[in-house]
């Protein structure tokens, strides 16, 4: 099982194929024919790469009838929304400390 937030789930997001396949996951469930429909690679390498996000914690799927349905996963996206929201405010925190300094004098 993935161990969501993880570098897999940051990496599995640096392919362009894997984000589309997310963007479209984002708008509804999806089956793998569906994607490949959408998207300009066959069914074999969505599946690969559903693979990879699916190891990353980032995607779900079910069983209907002889298909396999994705989703993406709420506990994986929230996982990497979390660190997205620390480096933020770190971020934040770190302009507020630079700009309540005082300003060095010039010797």
């Amino acid at each position: 099982m993935a161990t969501y937030g993880s570098a897999a789930s940051w990496e599995a997001l640096g392919d362009s194929t894997r984000r589309a396949i997310v963007e479209c996951l984002a708008d509804r469930p999806r089956a793998v024919g569906e994607l490949a429909a959408e998207l300009p690679i066959s069914r074999p390498a969505v599946s690969q790469h559903l693979k990879v996000l699916k190891d990353a914690g980032l995607v779900t799927d079910r069983a209907a009838g002889s298909r396999r349905v994705y989703r993406l996963s709420p506990e994986g996206l929230g996982a990497l929304r979390d660190q997205l929201e620390t480096y933020w405010t770190r971020a934040l925190s770190g302009y507020a400390d630079a700009v309540e300094q005082p300003p060095e004098e010039e010797q």
